[in-house]
Formats: C-alpha cells, sequence, structure tokens
C-alpha cells in the first residue's frame, strides 16, 4: 500500500555497507522515475548511476548530511551509502533550471519510493557543490548536476513523532542514536471552506 510506502520512506544517513546496490537495481528505479510526472512533458533529466565502488568513494566526500545536526558526522564511519544516482539536468534540452525543480523533487521522490519496495531506502541531498560533482565525473558541460540521491539498506532507527502546532519541525537524535522525524498532524494541515468559516467566526 502506497501509505505503508510512504512511512517506511525516511531519509536514511546509515547504512549497511556490506548490501551492495546492484545497478539493475537503480535501473529499475530510474525506469519508474522516469514514467513519473514532467513539465510540458519535456524530461529534461539525465540519472548517472553510480554503484561500483571506486564511483562509490568519489561521490561520497563531496555531500553533505543532516545540516540540522552539525555536532554529528554523518553517516557515521562504516555506515556509508553503497549507490548514488544523480539527477541531473540536460541543458540541451532546457536550460532553465528554476524551471524543473519541482520535477526534480518528483523523481527524487519516485526513485525512493520505488528503492523501499526493495527493502533499500536512501537520501535526498541537495547540499553539494555541483561544479565539484561535475569534475570529478567528468561530465559533460550540457549536464548540470540538480540533486544527489543516495542509496543502500538503511541500519538504522527512525522513529515518525506527530507534534502540536507551535512545536518545532527540527529532526533530532537521542542518546541511542535513534532518529526522531518530527510530523504535524493531519488535522493541522488540511484546509477547507469549514476551516476559514471557523477562523472568521472566532475573528468576531
Amino acid at each position: 500500500m502506497i501509505l505503508d510506502l510512504v512511512k517506511k520512506n525516511r531519509s536514511y544517513r546509515g547504512f549497511d555497507e556490506t548490501r551492495r546496490v546492484e545497478k539493475e537495481e537503480l535501473v529499475q528505479m530510474v525506469n519508474c522515475a522516469r514514467l513519473s510526472a514532467s513539465s510540458v512533458n519535456v524530461q529534461p533529466f539525465r540519472y548517472y548511476l553510480a554503484w561500483e565502488k571506486e564511483d562509490v568513494d568519489r561521490i561520497q566526500p563531496l555531500t553533505g548530511w543532516a545540516r540540522n545536526l552539525p555536532q554529528l558526522k554523518l553517516p557515521h564511519e562504516g555506515m556509508c551509502p553503497t549507490a548514488f544516482i544523480i539527477i541531473c539536468q540536460d541543458t540541451k534540452i532546457s536550460d532553465s533550471l528554476p524551471r524543473f525543480q519541482k520535477d526534480v523533487g518528483i523523481a527524487a521522490q519516485t526513485i525512493l519510493l520505488a528503492a523501499t519496495e526493495m527493502g533499500l531506502g536512501g537520501c535526498m541531498i541537495g547540499n553539494f557543490k555541483a561544479g565539484q560533482v561535475k569534475e570529478a565525473l567528468q561530465l559533460p558541460e550540457n549536464l548540470a548536476p540538480q540533486l544527489i540521491v543516495a542509496i543502500g539498506k538503511p541500519a538504522e532507527t527512525i522513529v515518525i513523532k506527530e507534534i502540536e502546532e507551535g512545536e518545532s519541525t527540527a529532526y533530532y537524535r537521542d542518546e541511542n542514536d535513534v532518529h526522531y522525524v518530527p510530523k504535524r498532524k493531519l488535522e493541522d494541515v488540511i484546509l477547507c471552506a469549514h476551516t476559514f468559516a471557523k477562523v472568521t467566526a472566532n475573528r468576531h
């Protein structure tokens, strides 16, 4: 069920390095992404697949993780992802990068849902320097890295915690390295005509 996949699809920052991700698995993920929605159906993305250890090890140092937890170095040593998919925009198709930012999110989420169904997991990484990635991978001039998606077998515990209005949404970890993800309650994010009528009535 889609709800179960969404709940399991967390931003994992710790992986079992003994579980290597195969090229065929990454290809399946990209196959799902290429069939997802694209603005005006332009489909400007190309996907760089990294599954061989040498290639993965070249990318890992170029990524920044868990900006909300600056006191921690994540992933922990020996718990790095074993594959990456780098979503690149082909500027020969369209050189407008901002126009397709929402498409990047759609593609990345589709990739991660597919990974979750395979018993894998991952994390979207926007904290990287595109120029360094492009140089390290010797990408042609027309390919602009937009997002890095880390992939691997999750090896950490993540807990979703519903919060009250006004509470912080910042994720955090406890002394056992359990990762907590605060989420607003369903009733606090739904808007409808009745909601606005209630607000107006309270003002009077």
